[in-house]
């Protein structure tokens, strides 16, 4: 990654390519085609959610997209409220839709940065961020985030994240970072392959799984769990411990 922070995509960049891509993310079977083992890491969370947290009663979807992950969650845990969060107004839009189709409870949605909304503390038992955390950019920006993200689950409160990460060795790096050009090469070729890696440059700065769990540990999380890892891609779940 060679493009600086501060040269990487803005939030309306980022916004204005997610309105016009609704379509591509609105299919339930195959998530997101470009994310490695996207549609297992889908099924993983939905399954251990209610499990986790077997009262969960709210759930926060952060840059939800059309809505995968929370109807997931809704098939395996239904009647959750649900508040979705994300850049994209259409998304958004499209997303509402299809999860008021589900067995939801209430659902509420709010456009905008989750570091810059006002959003009640202590309130979600389930916060889901798939393919989102990768768009944080330096140190402090992922340690205010994750600050966050804790003040925000209540006691007992589960975290799913699943993401693109990136790897300190840059020997280990290079070598992931080839088998997932392998990957996108062989669902659309060398142009496919290249249109991903254009706009993850240029846009997101996704940090290691080693760095991400360090740090939520740092900011209160007694308990996190890999729940799946292949090449650039994975999935955890972090748990906020209980009341006293």
């Amino acid at each position: 990654m060679s493009t600086p922070l501060d040269k990487k995509s803005t939030n309306a960049q980022i916004k204005e390519r997610f309105d016009n891509d609704v379509e591509r993310f609105s299919n339930l079977e195959t998530g997101q085609q470009a994310v490695i083992d996207a549609p297992l890491m889908l099924d993983l969370i939905s399954d251990l959610a209610p499990k986790i947290v077997p009262g969960a009663r709210t759930l926060l979807d952060i840059g939800c997209g059309a809505g995968n992950n929370t109807i997931k969650i809704l098939r395996s845990r239904p009647g959750l409220d649900c508040d979705l969060l994300d850049l994209s107004d259409r998304m958004l839009e499209r997303a509402a839709e299809r999860v008021r189709a589900e067995e939801s409870g209430e659902v509420r949605t709010f456009c905008g940065d989750l570091r810059e909304l006002d959003l009640p503390a202590g309130h979600y038992d389930l916060i889901v961020a798939a393919a989102v955390l990768h768009h944080l950019r330096d140190d402090e920006d992922w340690l205010r985030a994750f600050q966050k993200i804790y003040d925000l689950l209540a006691p007992g409160g589960a975290l799913f994240v699943s993401d693109i990460f990136f790897h300190d060795d840059p020997q280990v790096h290079a070598a992931m970072w080839a088998r997932y050009g392998d990957y996108l090469r062989s669902l659309g070729g060398e142009e496919y392959r290249q249109k991903v890696f254009d706009y993850i440059e240029a846009e997101d700065s996704p940090r290691g799984m080693t760095f991400q769990i360090e740090l939520l540990r740092r900011v209160g999380f007694a308990q996190v769990d890999v729940l799946h890892k292949n090449s650039c891609f994975g999935a955890y779940v972090a748990i906020k411990p209980k009341a006293d």
